[in-house]
């Protein structure tokens, strides 16, 4: 008998995937600048209501929130503020509310995935449990920090001077080769063409919103998903290698709800326990921050600035409980006594859900409405 030939796999896919990665942040930086000209071409009448809208902290708090748990992507609505921030319709002081409930709309995900195990008793219950954990630390360092910025600044003005090492001042657009070359023409003249900048604004949005789920879906694929499952088993051993890695997974597909959602499986399936995927969570939260940071590049001080409050944000939360065990067990048990009360009953988790991420955000910028 003749041996058999093997044909070596083409590599070619792999190939594609790379330059459809190279082609969606190609899209995602030119989106962020036609949104920044959308915005600012917009009239004084329409940034007068954005103003408004936004003078109230806590109503920003929700709409954040609200917004995220809707589009289910904080890289979105992130990227979206920071651009929005560098046309000059937004302050920084007025944005930081808003990142931080997009903090609090993005773990709606992985809470989602969970219900998949509903059918299952043992490990919907686990599941639950990974899922409402994530919810737990954003909340708590919100509770924490929410009140320290809107009282002290202390977000935005620490973010404001480290930014000033960056940018001279709010007139900073980057090296003027790059960004009038390869973007801020073409954004200039599509303005023009269409005429209409709240339209432009809309179609920027979109163009943000499929630019990251194509960056994700794609860096999943060819990155992430292969080594993922190879190391799972080592990753979540020490505290520190689950952060780093959560840290590292997270910014390479510039979404805190794919890396969070894969562990929930993990936990519903007894590979790794909750409170050993904690660590990687707080580092997911982290790694997230590189989508503002991409957004803010070539762009105003105050952009800067605001992708800094995305990155201390998450940066305080990981050093308020990553170092002490002791208060990292305070979200695992609330998480877990979640969960067991989901079990029994089956219909809270769903109240959960409906009530932390639509109804309780819907009430209350209904009614603190200025």
């Amino acid at each position: 008998m003749e041996p058999e030939v093997q044909i070596p796999e083409s590599r070619s896919p792999k190939y594609f995937n790379y330059i459809k990665v190279f082609l969606a942040l190609l899209l995602f930086i030119f989106a962020i600048d036609l949104l920044t000209v959308a915005m600012s071409a917009i009239n004084s009448g329409v940034a007068l209501e954005i103003l408004q809208v936004t003078s109230n902290p806590f109503v920003s708090l929700f709409i954040g929130l609200l917004v995220t748990a809707l589009i289910q992507s904080s890289s979105t609505v992130t990227a979206s503020v920071v651009a929005i921030v560098a046309s000059g319709n937004l302050t920084l002081q007025q944005a930081v509310p808003i990142v931080l409930g997009a903090n609090i709309g993005t773990t709606l995900t992985s809470t989602l995935v969970s219900f998949s195990f509903i059918m299952k008793k043992k490990e919907f219950r686990r599941a639950l449990t990974a899922g409402i954990v994530h919810d737990l630390f954003n909340i708590i360092t919100v509770i924490l920090l929410f009140p320290l910025e809107v009282y002290f600044g202390f977000l935005s003005k620490i973010s404001e001077k480290v930014a000033s090492l960056f940018a001279s001042d709010n007139n900073f657009d980057g090296p003027i080769i790059y960004n009038r070359m390869f973007t801020r023409s073409i954004s200039e003249w599509i303005i023009e063409v269409i005429n209409i900048p709240f339209l432009t604004m809309l179609l920027s949005i979109f163009m943000v919103f499929l630019a990251i789920k194509v960056l994700s879906t794609e860096m999943y694929r060819t990155f992430i998903k292969n080594s993922f499952e190879e190391i799972n088993k080592i990753i979540f051993q020490k505290t520190g290698l689950a952060f780093l890695y959560g840290i590292f997974f997270t910014a390479a597909v510039q979404s805190s709800t794919v890396t969070t959602s894969l562990v929930v499986p993990l936990v519903a399936s007894k590979k790794v326990s909750v409170a050993k995927s904690f660590p990687f969570i707080i580092g997911a939260n982290i790694g997230t921050t590189i989508t503002a940071v991409i957004a803010s590049i070539y762009k105003s001080e105050a952009a800067i600035a605001l992708a800094i409050v995305h990155i201390l944000f998450n940066s305080f939360g990981a050093l308020i409980f990553l170092p002490f065990p002791e208060i990292r067990q305070l979200p695992v048990r609330l998480a877990e006594s979640m969960g067991r009360i989901s079990l029994k009953y089956r219909v809270v988790g769903f109240a959960y859900i409906l009530l932390t991420f639509f109804i309780i955000p819907f009430l209350l910028i209904y009614f603190s409405r200025d």
